[in-house]
C-alpha cells in the first residue's frame, strides 16, 4: 500500500489525524506522561499530512494542555505530555464566560448538580485524614478577620474543589478542577463593593462551616442540601434579578 501525498487529507481537516492517533495512543498505553512525541517530520510522513498541520495539531494539544513545548533537544525537548488536560478546559470556560457564552446561571446549575451528588458520596466513603484536615484548614483560614477578599475567593474555590474530591471520582475532580477558576472568576466579580462583601462573607463561612459539618457526619442529604442553599443563596444576593437557577 503506497504511502499517501502530504495533504491528501483536507487541509482544513489534517491535523485531526494527529490528533486522533495521539488520542488513541495514549489510551492504548502506548504513550505516557513525560513522554515525547515524535517530531514533526516523522509525524508529518507518519499520517501523509504537512508539518504546517502536525503543527496546528501540537498548537491544539497545547492549549488543551495535554502536551508542552520547548526548544532545543533532549528528552524535555519538542513536545511532552503532561498531566494537566483540566487546564484546557479552565481556560475554556473563563473565554466562553468572557463572551457570555455560558451564563453565569448555567454554572451555578452545573456546580449544583455536581457538588450536590459529589456531597452524597464523599459523606459515604472512607475519608483520608490529611484530606480532612487540608478541608479544616481552609476554613480557618477563610475564618481570618485580615482577609482580603480576592485571597477568599481563591481558598473558596479550593475548599469546593477539595470537597468535591472525596467522592472518588476521577472525572468529577478533574471537572470541577476545570470550573475552579470559573467558580473564583465569577464569585469575584459578583461582589462590586466592600460593604456587600462585609454583609455576604458571614454567612458564607456559617454555610461552609454547615456543609462540612454534614459530611464528616457521613450526613449525605444533609450535606447535598447545605451546598445547594449555599451556591443559590450567593448568587441570589449578588445577581438578584436573574432570577432562580431552576428556571
Amino acid at each position: 500500500m503506497s504511502t499517501p501525498e502530504p495533504e491528501s487529507i483536507p487541509a482544513a481537516r489534517s491535523y485531526e489525524a494527529v490528533l486522533n492517533s495521539i488520542e488513541a495512543e495514549l489510551r492504548e498505553g502506548r504513550i505516557k506522561v513525560g513522554d515525547q512525541l515524535p517530531g514533526e517530520r516523522a509525524l508529518a510522513e507518519q499520517h501523509g499530512i504537512s508539518r504546517a498541520s502536525v503543527r496546528d495539531a501540537i498548537r491544539v494539544l497545547g492549549a488543551m494542555g495535554v502536551v508542552r513545548t520547548a526548544v532545543g533537544s533532549g528528552p524535555q525537548s519538542g513536545a511532552v505530555v503532561i498531566a494537566n488536560p483540566s487546564a484546557g478546559l479552565a481556560a475554556t470556560l473563563r473565554l466562553h464566560m468572557a463572551t457570555s457564552h455560558f451564563p453565569v446561571a448555567d454554572i451555578v446549575q452545573t456546580r449544583v448538580m455536581m457538588e450536590t451528588w459529589a456531597a452524597v458520596e464523599a459523606a459515604g466513603r472512607p475519608r483520608d485524614a490529611a484530606t480532612e484536615k487540608e478541608l479544616r484548614s481552609l476554613l480557618a483560614a477563610m475564618d481570618s478577620p485580615a482577609l482580603g477578599r480576592e485571597e477568599f475567593h481563591v481558598l473558596d474555590a479550593a475548599f469546593h474543589v477539595l470537597l468535591s474530591s472525596l467522592a472518588g471520582n476521577a472525572v468529577i475532580t478533574a471537572m470541577m478542577e476545570s470550573l475552579r477558576s470559573a467558580i473564583q472568576g465569577y464569585v469575584s466579580a459578583s461582589i462590586g463593593s466592600d460593604p456587600l462583601w462585609q454583609e455576604i462573607v458571614p454567612t458564607l463561612r456559617s454555610q461552609h462551616e454547615q456543609i462540612l459539618a454534614a459530611v464528616f457526619a457521613n450526613d449525605g442529604g444533609a450535606a447535598a442540601a447545605a451546598l445547594r442553599e449555599h451556591i443559590e443563596w450567593f448568587h441570589s444576593q449578588t445577581n438578584p434579578h436573574q432570577g432562580s437557577t431552576h428556571q
